[in-house]
Order: structure tokens, then sequence, then C-alpha cells
């Protein structure tokens, strides 16, 4: 198991469009495995993409198990090379990233997508994801064009201090 660093603003490979995997190979699977392995080992995180470990190339990996706002699950999802086909029906809900951590903000994103990408197979995969889902997917493909979401919010007011939980608190204690 390798769990990688996140990395956090201002880092530039989070600015910059990532390269194309192109063939999926052992180092394309590896890197596969230290984002899910980073992913689970992060609390309360639903995906992670490639440039957030400091590897810029365009693959992520999300899961929404479990999540209340979650109505479409895949699972564990590993896409490489992803493309959006579909973007529907947009709605402004609230986003957070483990490389903005002190900051959430109000994103609009489609509820409704269609997403085409590599397996680490190498079999071109088709998704079809709604709600939370479909937000998560679209958060990692930004990541993978060198955006944050704080470059989507909608309004400079529209940026807000992350909550502190109590088991945080309790950790600083």
């Amino acid at each position: 198991m390798v769990v990688r660093p996140v990395l956090r603003l201002p880092e530039p490979v989070l600015k910059r469009r990532a390269e194309p995997v192109l063939r999926v190979d052992d180092a394309a699977r590896a890197l596969a495995l230290d984002l899910v392995d980073t992913m689970r080992a992060s609390p309360a995180c639903v995906g992670l993409a490639a440039p957030q470990i400091g590897v810029s190339l365009r693959a992520f990996v999300i899961d929404v198990s479990g999540h209340r706002k979650a109505r479409s699950c895949h699972g564990e999802v590993v896409l490489l090379d992803p493309e959006v086909l579909v973007a529907q029906d947009p709605v402004h809900g609230r986003e957070g990233c483990m490389s903005v951590p002190d900051l959430t903000g109000e994103v609009a994103r489609a509820t409704t997508l269609v997403v085409r990408g590599l397996t680490l197979e190498g079999e071109e995969r088709v998704l079809r994801v709604d709600a939370f889902e479909a937000r998560a997917v679209q958060h990692e493909i930004d990541h993978l064009d060198g955006l944050l979401f704080l470059d989507r919010v909608s309004s400079a007011d529209a940026v807000f201090r992350r909550k502190v939980y109590r088991q945080e608190r309790r950790l600083r204690e």
C-alpha cells in the first residue's frame, strides 16, 4: 500500500493540464493503485486525481459508495484519459477539495453525465452517472484540466471557510 501526500495550492502541477496516459501499462496501473490507496487513507475522500499526488497524467479514482447524496453509484471507479460525452441539467452545490482543505464553495455542475475513459485493463468504459457521483466525476476531470473548484465558484461570496468538525477539533486539542 502506497499512500502519497496530497498536494495543496499553490503547487504548480495543480494548475496545469495533465498529459494523456495513452497506454495502460504497469506504470499506469501502479499510479491507479496509489490513487486508490491515497483516497482510502483520506477521511471523507470520494475522489482523487493524479495531479493531486504530483503526477501530471489524466487519471482519477472515485468511489461515492455510502455517501448520503449519491443516487448512482458504480463503486470504485478508476478512469484513464476520461472525456465527457454528455453533461446536462446543472445545479449549484457545495464542494470541497483535499488540495484546498480550508475552503468550500458553491459550484454549478451537471446532474447527469456520460463519461468515457479507459479501465486498468485497457478497455473503454462508458459511465452514466447522476447527482453526487456526477459532481465527483466532474470535479476530478477538472483537476486533469488544471482547474480547481475555486475556478468555478459562482461568485466571490460563494466561497466559505470549511466547517471544523468535532473529531478534527479533538485531534487538535
